[in-house]
Formats: structure tokens, sequence, C-alpha cells
């Protein structure tokens, strides 16, 4: 049986993309085929590679700005290309790959000052502020290059197209399953392509990508998350949790290794739902031991784990194998209670404490990060007060200091005890204050003691020195030729100033 889709397009500009209503959900109707968008139906053929779009909320309606193509083969083809990206580790790594894509197939990647004939931008929507700046970084591209192909992706693109169906000047709004797959859509034989479609259950694996000045490289072993939080609209963008199958996941670290990294940083939206996706369930704890028998990486760092998935086993995994990384970033959000339960976060402040303290009786020195979300509804005085004191008892080493954002289609967004944007204000401020004491204190802790850093392939902008990171977590710079780039050295730690700018001297450079 055919099934047909209908887009109706408003009048063409010159210049500008066609406005085209795609109607989804029970009608079972089909993605975008065919090299224009027509005042017709488009036909869905057996064995066609368009998926259908079918979000999991019935019948409504989603507002797309479909590419037109610029020449009679199809879209513009580019011969430079810039990529902006907003948000997480994962949208980094994700970007990385599309460039690792666009560079093979001859494109040449430009600077952010410099125009481009293809601009994309990887959007974030995990708050009111990344959401709005991820617009005005849509906005900026267009005025920055007026002659180049706009193309926007991301979480905020795939929870809210229509924010950027209404700019003029965009081309394409992408959505996320088919982010993985533009360098093939911008082809010239190719069509503009929107799928809005997370839910299918599938890992998309990402090409290897690694930026030029990266020592580091993000590697996305995990996508979405089952969680729900009540603040959360990440599970609305991503999908469910999906997996990168075990086999892959090391067949990823040793062409890392081969490339000539020391470091990977395993990175996901849930990474401690690792494999709980696939049959049998894999964990987290069997990849890390098969990654350990593999022998693969130098170091292996985790990216943010939940305290719920910080078992015993997995501490003392990371504790007896100097290959892992000591250094864990924690999400709290809130040390009361009942913020807590109001948050839909499966664990009390009594259980975080007691895993941060048990990390620090296997790793004494491991740094410890946490996420505080301040100003969630019905956060009292006393509630933030319950944070701070438990914050400040913990041997944290930083914070992460985000500001409740009401998120549209989250339970929290419709709290009626709202908290005042001023007192909001105040609240992050003592809590970013205590954030820098903390870091001070654990840097501190480290002055003339030798440790091991691996240093970056770039300078710091204002003392002109290398830059690297030891396995726990200290930012240190030191004075040294560009020829330690890459490499794992020892440095002694001799001081910390007044912005926890942490120096050092090389004492063995190591065999790189």
């Amino acid at each position: 049986m055919t099934r047909r889709l209908y887009v109706l397009v408003s009048p063409r500009r010159r210049s500008r993309p066609a406005r085209g209503l795609f109607f989804t959900g029970a009608t079972k109707c089909w993605a975008v085929a065919g090299l224009s968008v027509k005042r017709r139906a488009i036909p869905h053929k057996p064995g066609c590679r368009f998926r259908p779009v079918c979000p999991p909320d019935g019948e409504h309606q989603t507002s797309f700005s479909v590419g037109i193509p610029r020449n009679k083969k199809g879209l513009k083809v580019a011969n430079r290309f810039k990529i902006i990206t907003l948000g997480c580790k994962v949208n980094q790594c994700e970007s990385e790959s599309l460039e690792r894509q666009l560079a093979e197939r001859g494109e040449r990647p430009t600077g952010q000052d410099e125009a481009a004939d293809l601009c994309i931008i990887n959007t974030c929507t995990v708050t009111a502020k990344a959401a709005s700046q991820s617009r005005q970084a849509v906005r900026r591209a267009i005025r920055d290059n007026p002659d180049a192909q706009i193309v926007v992706t991301g979480c905020h693109a795939q929870t809210d197209p229509e924010a950027f169906e209404k700019i003029n000047g965009v081309n394409q709004v992408v959505g996320y399953r088919a982010k993985g797959h533009l360098p093939e859509m911008l082809r010239p034989s190719s069509t503009g392509i929107v799928d809005r479609d997370v839910l299918d259950g599938r890992f998309s694996p990402l090409v290897i990508g690694v930026g030029n000045d990266r020592t580091r490289p993000f590697l996305k072993i995990q996508d979405g998350c089952d969680a729900f939080c009540t603040y959360c609209i990440v599970p609305y963008a991503r999908g469910r949790s999906r997996s990168m199958p075990l086999k892959m996941v090391l067949a990823n670290l040793m062409e890392l290794k081969a490339s000539g990294y020391h470091e990977t940083v395993l990175t996901g939206i849930h990474l401690g739902a690792y494999g709980q996706d696939q049959v049998p369930p894999v964990g987290l704890n069997a990849l890390l031991g098969k990654i350990e028998a593999s022998r693969a990486p130098d170091r292996i760092r985790l990216s943010s784990i939940e305290p719920c998935e910080l078992t015993d086993g997995l501490i003392d995994q990371v504790a007896g194998n100097e290959m892992f990384c000591r250094h864990f970033h924690i999400p709290l959000q809130s040390g009361d209670d009942g913020i807590l339960s109001r948050m839909r976060r499966p664990y009390t402040a009594g259980f975080f404490k007691e895993r941060v303290l048990k990390i620090i009786e296997r790793m004494p020195d491991a740094a410890i990060g946490i996420d505080t979300l301040v100003g969630f509804p019905g956060e009292t005085a006393q509630a933030f007060e319950n944070t701070l004191a438990m914050i400040d008892d913990l041997p944290v080493a930083y914070l992460h200091v985000f500001p409740f954002s009401a998120r549209p289609g989250t339970p929290a967004a419709h709290y009626p005890d709202q908290v005042s944007p001023e007192v909001v204000k105040v609240r992050c401020q003592r809590m970013r204050t205590l954030g820098l004491q903390k870091r001070s204190g654990f840097y501190r802790r480290h002055l003339d003691r030798t440790l091991t850093v691996l240093i970056e392939n770039r300078r710091d902008r204002i003392t002109g020195w290398l830059k690297g990171v030891t396995s726990n977590y200290v930012a240190v710079q030191v004075d040294g030729d560009d020829a330690l780039m890459n490499r794992l050295v020892r440095v002694r730690i001799n001081r910390v100033d007044e912005e926890n700018r942490v120096t050092a001297t090389v004492v063995d450079t190591g065999s790189g």
C-alpha cells in the first residue's frame, strides 16, 4: 500500500527556503523524497531508505524549513564549512564526527571568523539560556555567512523545529536520527531530509572524529535516557537509552590508540546505563573489564555517572587500575531529600554522601565534581541551606552550578511554587563561591607533588604556557616546547595562584 506525505508550501522567495508543513503522528506519513518540494503527494516506495516519522504522542503537526536546491543538481556543494557547537560533550563528539565526515568528502573546515559555504549549528536546549544562545548562533551564522547554506540540528532543533523554521535564511532543520547522515544528505544528488523520530531504539554509531586541537577525544558509547527527571527535557530530545555494542567500543578505542591518542573520554547522555538495553545486558562494569583486558588506551576517563550507578564494584575497578582516571563527575542536583523526591531523583542526600566517601576511602586523591540545580520549584531557604551545608562538608573538587530553567513539556515547568529569579541569582552566586573555594582547596593539596600530566595540543591564551590535565583532573600549565604536546609527562606542582591557575615544572618528559 502506497503511503503519501502531503507538503503544503507557501509562495517561494528568491534564494530562500520554501516553507513546508509535515503532517506526522497517527497518519504514518513518510519523510521527504524527491529533488524539490512541490504541491503534490510524494509516494513511499517499498525498499526506500526513508523511514516513517512516528512520534509517540499521537496526531500532531510539525513545521520544518525544507532545503530547496540552489542549482539543477541539488543542494549547493560546500567547499568551505564550519560547525558551531553548543552544549554538552556528546554534542561536541557528534560535531567532531560530522567534521571528519565532511573533511573526508573534500570539504575544507574554516575558522569561526571566516566565511563559509556551509554552516551547521549543533544546538542545545537543556536550559532556556542554552536554547536562546542556539537561536542567536543561527542568526549570527546567517549574518556572517550571507551566501552559506545554513543547517540547524541538535537537541533544540529536535524538540522545537518551529523556532528555526521561522528564521529567515535557514535552509534545513535536521532531526536527531538524520543528524549523523548530514554529509550524505548534502551530496548533489540528495535532497533536504528532516527526520524527527528518535524512538526506534537503535544506537547510531558515529564516525570517530577528533578536533585538531584535542588530545583527549570523546567517544560516545551511549545515548538517550529513560530517567525522565521532572525538570529535564533531554529524554524528549534524545529518546530512550541505547548503547554502542561492546565490540565496537573496543574497536574504536584501538583505532584511537593507533592514531596516537593517550586518553579517551567515554561519554553518553546516561553513561551509567550503558549496555542495559542490550541482550543480554552488558553493564558499565563489564565494559571496563574488557577495556582493561584489551590494554587499548593509556587512560580512560568517565565523563559523568549517576550516584546509583557508582557501585562498590565499579569504584574498586577504577581504584585497581591506573588506566582509569581518578575522576568522577556525579550529578547531585540537590542535597535536600524533599527536593530530590520532587525532581524524581532515585536517591537520598545520605546515599549520595555515602558514595562520595566510599570513593575517597578507596582513592584519597580522586577528583569528585558535582552538578547542582539551584532554584528548583519548592526550594525553600532551608532546602538550599541543606544543599550548601552538605556540599561544604564533602571532599569535592569542583562544582557545576545551574539555575533552574523551566523547560516546556516537563512536569517541573508547571509546578506552582516557582522560585523568583532574584532569589535564584543570589543562591547561585553563593554556590559558585563555594565551588571556587573547593577547587582552590583541592588544587593546593597537590603543591610540591609530582603527577603525570597529558599535555594538550594548544597553549593557554593568557600565559602562552602549555596546558595539560592530570588523571585526577588538576588543570596544569607548564613552560615548555611544542614537542611536549600530546605526551604524558611527569611534573612537579609548584604554585596555585589566586585565580586557581596551577603551574608546574616538567621533571620527566616520558616516552611520548
